[in-house]
């Protein structure tokens, strides 16, 4: 069975501006590969620094380029301090707090920022875009604290900080963990720092790569817990002998919405073959609890909203996204607001309700399962209860991150707070839109193995038939991770164990291609 992040060590990746796609963004935040631009952007990033250079030799006056920034726009500056103006700008902007962003996350800001001065409006070199790349594949990574964006006029802290490390400043941090100072991961490259030009350290600083890399890899860990629990909930169906007619396609096809009818086709892949389904067939039941019998509604919803956050973030991560830009066919350069990253705060919002309600019905049928009124099986799943609690507290701990996860799903894109003197007036949030996310995606994760470990114990409680080969193969890579409870034991490892499973589980195609950056 595939693996959901699939990478080929030392391949290449060409990418060209405007067509990176989220599959290339999966893998870049994988790692395992090596980027490069296409060479047809180095002609019109050299027209767009031209211009600017252009500007600046015929002593016109344009803002980001020899003013001032932000309330001090319409402060002049002098051609003889230009240089200095923009390594101060990164200095005075490198505020960041909290813990460093992981790797994962570094290397798809790394890799978007390159990306977004190669469309060729940002008026800067391309050996700075190259030398970001250089960083990339080095696996040099610039230490950029999580904290101190408000997603509009750019994520200007945390960009900051990774175009400290451009001019010598700030730290990274080495391939075998050491940190080091910016001036020691330039040498690590073979690079002298940059003096920065007119714009570049603007340019740098300006954009939404940060908040659509913490985006971005939300939405990837929403899509693998999102599959891990299709995959449970197919082995919480055979675990409590739940019916199959819910899942037919004639149903989903008379509403029409897509992911609904994708998600029901999935199960119904997942569960082809079993023995079990056709063994219960007249035995009474009429209807499961919505947990098992809407999984194609709510799944399917939560499934299309990831889509749309997609089609969103991957429109972002091949953005020009600073302030001002270059347009060379005219020798314009237009001051606007593509910094602003409402786009991304809402569709981080969207990730983080589909990743809510994924743990929130997930935990439903673990609670289900529990319940020996409804499940038919043992009560919390173990043969001599009383003297064993089984799954008692296990559905407790799904239960506190379940909760947990409502209140993260909160928007952050309704909040604002103005800065720079009332000149961002508004603002996004969208930075602490996508950091949320990894904390909710944990969460979920935990919840869906808890699950995934409580089914494959109810069937095992009853198991006189099979299920489907595909259910058997995932029930038996998760005996692999967490034996039968017969009596109780320590269950924080086994949970841990299963928590990876459901960010890491190989699973079915059936699975898979129905994911957005898999399709």
């Amino acid at each position: 069975m595939p693996s959901k992040h699939t990478a080929h060590p030392d391949a290449t990746l060409t990418l060209v501006p405007g067509q990176v796609d989220l599959a290339t963004l999966r893998r870049i935040q994988a790692g395992g590969v090596k980027l490069a631009l296409d060479a047809s952007v180095r002609e019109g990033m050299q027209r767009a620094e031209a211009a600017v250079r252009h500007i600046v030799e015929n002593d016109q006056v344009v803002y980001g380029i020899n003013t001032g920034f932000g309330k001090l726009a319409s402060t002049r500056i002098g051609n003889d301090h230009l240089a200095e103006l923009q390594r101060n700008l990164v200095l005075s902007h490198s505020v960041g707090t909290g813990e460093p962003l992981a790797a994962p996350v570094v290397r798809m800001v790394l890799a978007t920022k390159a990306v977004s001065l190669a469309r060729g409006h940002s008026g800067v070199r391309p050996a700075l875009a190259d030398a970001l790349l250089a960083l990339f594949n080095a696996g040099v990574m610039p230490r950029i604290p999580a904290k101190g964006s408000v997603g509009a006029s750019g994520d200007l802290a945390p960009l900051a900080h990774l175009a400290c490390v451009l001019i010598g400043e700030g730290e990274a941090t080495l391939p075998d963990g050491r940190v080091v100072s910016g001036a020691e991961a330039m040498k690590h490259i073979g690079l002298e720092p940059f003096v920065l030009g007119p714009k570049e350290g603007l340019a740098l600083l300006n954009g939404t790569q940060v908040s659509t890399a913490l985006a971005l890899a939300g939405l990837f860990g929403a899509e693998d817990v999102f599959a891990s629990a299709l995959m449970s909930g197919a082995l919480s169906l055979e675990a409590i002998q739940g019916s199959i007619k819910p899942f037919d396609a004639r149903i989903h096809a008379a509403r029409g919405q897509p992911g609904q009818i994708a998600v029901a086709g999935a199960v119904r892949t997942l569960l082809d073959g079993s023995e079990i389904v056709p063994s219960h067939a007249d035995c009474g039941r009429v209807q499961d609890p919505y947990s098992v019998r809407c999984i194609p509604q709510v799944m399917g919803a939560c499934l299309d909203n990831l889509a749309h956050a997609a089609r969103v973030l991957v429109i972002e991560a091949n953005a020009a996204s600073d302030n001002p830009l270059v347009f060379t066919d005219t020798g314009e350069v237009i001051s606007g607001g593509n910094f602003h990253a409402e786009p991304v705060a809402f569709a981080a919002d969207i990730v983080a309700l589909a990743v809510s309600e994924v743990g929130a019905i997930s935990e439903r049928r673990l609670a289900l399962l529990l319940d020996s009124g409804l499940s038919g099986l043992p009560p919390f799943l173990v043969r001599d209860g009383g003297l064993n609690s089984g799954f008692m507290i296990a559905q407790v701990t799904a239960a506190a991150l379940a909760s947990e996860n409502k209140s993260l799903a909160h928007p952050a894109s309704v909040d604002s707070l103005p800065t720079s003197a009332n000149q961002e007036d508004h603002v996004s949030m969208a930075t602490f839109a996508g950091r949320r996310l990894a904390d909710m995606v944990n969460n979920t994760a935990v919840v869906v193995g808890i699950e995934a470990m409580a089914a494959a114990q109810g069937i095992e409680l009853k198991r006189k038939l099979r299920s489907s080969p595909l259910v058997e193969a995932e029930f038996a890579a998760i005996r692999q991770q967490v034996a039968f409870l017969e009596t109780d034991r320590y269950l924080a490892p086994d949970i841990e164990a299963m928590r990876q499973w459901a960010l890491k589980a190989d699973l079915p195609a059936a699975l898979l291609d129905i994911l957005p950056s898999h399709s």
